[in-house]
């Protein structure tokens, strides 16, 4: 009789609940195999750069007149800057007087799509050596 007393006294079991993550983890696993099996399966754009041509720049669209700072990259590496070719030393000190003349400037790259990825980037590194934050590319348009 005294063993009934302490169990009417003692607290039922308390069960703890249980969060299932089964069905969290198995949408999870649908979502990553679905990206997995549909990425290669995209297709990228690819950016068009304007052809340059082998002549002095005097058939250009309107958009050069946008700005009095332009630079041409040709498709054999060389850089005019204002329709004169310049190398890249040449390059960041006009690149420097144009931003003490044209402060507000912002200078317009014609990049040629056979020209090689350093040329545009000695050409960006030369820009933000005179001080430029931003700097037009233009584009051939499809």
């Amino acid at each position: 009789m005294s063993r009934n007393r302490f169990k009417s006294w003692a607290s039922p079991p308390v069960d703890e609940p249980t969060i299932n993550l089964t069905p969290l983890i198995d949408v999870v696993f649908v979502i990553l195999i679905m990206f997995i099996v549909i990425a290669p399966l995209l297709e990228l754009d690819h950016v068009e750069l304007a052809d340059a041509s082998a002549h002095p720049i005097d058939n250009t669209s309107n958009a050069q007149e946008a700005s009095p700072i332009t630079i041409h990259v040709r498709s054999d590496n060389t850089i005019l800057f204002n329709q004169q070719q310049v190398t890249l030393d040449e390059l960041t000190e006009k690149l420097k007087e144009a931003k003490i003349r044209y402060p507000n400037a912002t200078p317009q790259l014609f990049h040629d799509k056979r020209a090689h990825f350093g040329t545009y980037q000695a050409v960006k590194n030369a820009a933000e050596e005179a001080q430029f934050n931003h700097m037009e590319i233009l584009l051939k348009p499809a």
